[in-house]
């Protein structure tokens, strides 16, 4: 045992050994610095350089330093100050209006006067002067204050030249150029080619592999982003044939299918198709297509249909148009339009009703406005950043006489009424570590109408909202719901997680209007590079299911990508 301490001990020494160790102080004393190590003599000079820098960014202008080398590896030194300087005037001289006019002016400060120089070279840079440099000129001294004129030359004018995109990429030259804004003819801006980086690294399409290079030539700057095209196109399903029970000697076919090809043409041009029949009585069919940057304007177009037949109940149906806008690289405007059926399809149940019931026959058009801001690092599995997304719509809901209900259950009824709903999503990724992060995520929304019928519900439950339930289980005119994780990353979007839910749902027809669901469990999300695995082991609680793990429910899946 004695061995191996001793062992250890020297291990620790000769670590220490291989530092180069510094002790600073100033003359006068002002600051003192006990023993900092860093790992060569290269790392200590930065460190010292910077050290000199901070000092005479505070008007020590003819502060020096003093060494003093104790052995190979150790300095002591000491800042001698001098005088402190600061300034009695100081004059823009010939720097443009428009590059310090919200700039604060320099004070008796000797470092405001370095601020004041680099936020106008970062106004230059931005507006098509990369090259331009700002110095002091005509320096008067007048004991310790000094006078000084700024003089500004502006170097020459760069415009943007057409970019270029390389790399393992489909993707074409004038999406970049629409989702990043850069436009030929338009002036540099240092500051629109960090933000384009930021941008393309949201993007779900693909990722960028190497910093953007930018190239200058005859008063020109092209850029070329390097990116690789992600595995996003789904094609997923399973196919089931049962005996149809209804019409012997006939076949039933159930399943589910996912088809999702993005980024068409490397365009931005995205086509999915979700179909899904569990059982003879209840199936669902959703159809989407979108159209990215339409004739290269920042409007995109998208057209949807979606069909659900709920059992023997009723059948649904969503047609819609939505407009979406770039308002800026993180900012989306979106205006739609929806055409929302229903249509029930036994009535058998209802010949005895005198009032209508929480089922019925309508037609709504809906118009509305929808927003969304994302400052995520990444589409899939951020580890930093937020989104926030909401919509609003409002339409006239317009019920119809079924021919078999009883009359009088749409007597003294206002059978076309207006009908509103709003929707509102917040989620926000924190990075704790680099294996350790959290995810919270809150919804709500509402929908209000003075014929309000149980098929105008919103659907919740399962995978993507109150987990440790059926899909769909919950009917709602109106929730909300938090959603807290802890991740534990072992891969880029590989991670194990602890999850709880909490929900608050308002259903008109329920004896006990008001749910509190709860839910929690544990999970694990796998990127097998070729796809995505997720298995989640949730229990809840809710009015119509107790706390027993007798009805935990298990969300699992594979997604496959390529």
């Amino acid at each position: 045992m004695a061995s191996f301490l001793f062992f250890l001990a020297g291990g620790q020494l000769c670590k220490a050994q291989d530092a180069n160790w510094i002790n600073w102080a100033t003359d006068p004393v002002q600051q003192t610095a006990d023993w900092t190590s860093f790992a060569d003599k290269v790392e200590r000079k930065k460190y010292l350089d910077s050290l000199s820098q901070s000092f005479q960014n505070l008007g020590y202008l003819s502060l020096f330093l003093e060494k003093e080398e104790i052995s190979t590896d150790s300095l002591i030194v000491r800042l001698i100050l001098g005088e402190k300087y600061g300034w009695e005037s100081i004059s823009p001289g010939n720097v443009p209006e428009e590059f310090f006019r919200n700039i604060s002016p320099v004070t008796a400060e000797y470092t405001s006067a370095a601020r004041w120089m680099r936020e106008v070279i970062s106004k230059a840079e931005n507006n098509g002067f990369p090259f331009a440099q700002v110095k002091l000129d005509s320096i008067l001294r007048k004991g310790n204050f000094l006078s000084a004129v700024f003089r500004y030359d502006s170097g020459p004018l760069i415009l943007w030249d057409s970019l270029k995109v390389a790399g393992d990429t489909k993707t074409q030259e004038r999406y970049v150029q629409n989702i990043t804004g850069i436009r030929p003819g338009l002036p540099f801006s240092q500051k629109q080619l960090d933000v384009a980086s930021e941008v393309l690294a949201r993007s779900a399409y693909f990722v960028q592999t190497e910093p953007p290079r930018l190239d200058f030539q005859v008063k020109k700057a092209q850029p070329t982003f390097t990116l690789r095209d992600r595995n996003t196109n789904v094609l997923d399903g399973v196919i089931g044939l049962l005996p149809n029970e209804n019409e012997p000697g006939k076949m039933l076919i159930t399943g589910q299918l996912d088809v999702e090809l993005y980024h068409l043409g490397g365009k931005g041009r995205d086509v999915a198709l979700h179909w899904k029949r569990l059982n003879i009585a209840t199936q669902s069919l959703d159809i989407s297509a979108k159209e990215s940057f339409l004739f290269n304007s920042p409007l995109d177009v998208s057209v949807g249909f979606s069909l659900l037949k709920q059992d023997s109940t009723f059948l649904n149906r969503h047609l819609s148009l939505d407009f979406g806008y770039h308002l800026s690289q993180t900012s989306y405007l979106r205006f739609f339009t929806r055409r929302q059926s229903s249509d029930v399809l036994d009535t058998e149940a209802y010949d005895a009703m005198t009032e209508l019931p929480d089922v019925a026959d309508y037609r709504w058009n809906q118009y509305g406005v929808g927003w969304s801001w994302d400052r995520r690092d990444s589409p899939f599995f951020s580890r930093r950043g937020f989104l926030l997304s909401s919509e609003f719509a409002l339409g006239n809901k317009r019920i119809l006489e079924n021919t078999g209900f009883p009359p009088e259950v749409y007597e003294n009824l206002d059978l076309s009424s207006p009908q509103y709903l709003g929707m509102m999503d917040i989620e926000k990724h924190i990075y704790i570590k680099p294996t350790w992060g959290m995810w919270l995520k809150g919804s709500g929304g509402f929908t209000q109408n003075q014929n309000l019928l149980l098929n105008d519900l919103f659907r919740l439950g399962g995978l993507k909202s109150i987990r440790g339930f059926n899909e769909n289980y919950f009917f709602a005119k109106s929730y909300g719901y938090l959603s807290m994780e802890q991740r534990l990353f072992f891969g880029e979007n590989s991670f194990l997680m602890v999850f709880a839910d909490f929900g608050i749902l308002e259903n008109p027809y329920f004896a006990a209007s008001i749910d509190k669901p709860v839910s929690f469990g544990a999970g694990i999300n796998l990127d097998t590079g070729t796809g995505n695995f997720r298995f989640i082991y949730g229990v809840g609680k809710s009015n119509l299911q107790p706390l027993q793990f007798s009805y935990s429910r298990i969300h699992f899946g594979y997604l496959a990508r390529f």
